[in-house]
């Protein structure tokens, strides 16, 4: 797919719908709230697979989904049936259907927020050495995906989407949720970061300027968190846990395109004519 292709405005159009839901979000309450957490799950899935398949082909787009939506489902089943591998824990009916105690939104949200980790952390890890370079870049996509839930299981918790039946030991001012429950994310994501590759093939071995989207779409995930949590949500301790944890990714990410977009404007300044004043 090239930068002009028709893809890439479905892409930035999804991404801005997305972002007008989440912004949309702490001004309501209630029935409105839920459906808007839903609204959102369903067009960043639609943003992540549309942009696997758009980019990388009909096999990533598979493997995404097989990855993440499926595995994301069958580990949600598992932990709701037998308290594995994050802790005892058990849905609320205000996320919509359910199938086995999971509500079928969830494995949506492991997607969403699986395909730009693994971008950005392919984009940091490109120049690495061969020998590291696959251990780095699954060890940060897993960081990544993981870290984010130190905003998500605050936020959703609060909301009575979910309820933890024993949460202790928790972190310090995150209570109502357990510490395995983020020990669990680590396991799945790495599971699922190490299993995506040989499954997707070769396309997703390399980056290019039509990741941006995912970039733009992790960033404002970082940046839009810390901010509602901070200020809206009324959720201090999980904005300074979340800006610190997906601080591993989201920083380098950021000084890394901010680099490359000042490196491509003193490339397009020094290739222009001068220009004759007097004329």
């Amino acid at each position: 797919m090239t930068a002009r292709s028709p893809a890439r405005g479905y892409l930035w159009t999804l991404l801005a719908l997305l972002v007008l839901a989440q912004i949309c979000y702490p001004l309501t309450d209630g029935v409105t709230r839920a459906r808007l957490t839903v609204a959102t799950v369903v067009l960043g899935y639609l943003l992540s697979v549309g942009h696997a398949l758009t980019t990388r082909g009909p096999r990533a787009a598979a493997a995404l989904v097989a990855v993440a939506t499926g595995g994301g489902y069958a580990i949600e089943a598992l932990g709701v049936a037998t308290g594995f591998p994050f802790g005892s824990y058990d849905y609320s009916g205000q996320l919509g259907p359910k199938l086995a105690g999971v509500p079928l939104i969830i494995p949506l949200a492991w997607t969403w927020m699986a395909w730009p980790a693994w971008l950005a952390a392919t984009r940091l890890t490109g120049g690495s050495s061969g020998r590291w370079r696959w251990p780095g870049r699954i060890a940060l996509a897993t960081a990544g995906l993981a870290t984010w839930d130190l905003f998500l299981d605050p936020q959703m918790v609060a909301e009575g989407h979910w309820v933890w039946r024993n949460a202790t030991p928790a972190l310090p001012g995150l209570p109502g949720i357990p510490v395995s429950n983020y020990l669990g994310w680590l396991l799945f994501a790495v599971l699922m970061m190490t299993a995506l590759r040989p499954l997707a093939g070769p396309a997703v071995a390399t980056t290019g300027t039509d990741d941006r989207p995912m970039y733009a779409l992790y960033l404002w995930t970082y940046g839009s968190s810390v901010l509602a949590h901070a200020v809206f949500l009324d959720l201090p301790a999980s904005a300074v846990w979340g800006a610190a944890g997906m601080a591993v990714v989201a920083g380098p990410l950021a000084v890394t395109l901010l680099r490359e977009r000042r490196a491509r404007d003193r490339d397009t300044g020094a290739s222009r004519p001068p220009v004759d004043v007097a004329a």
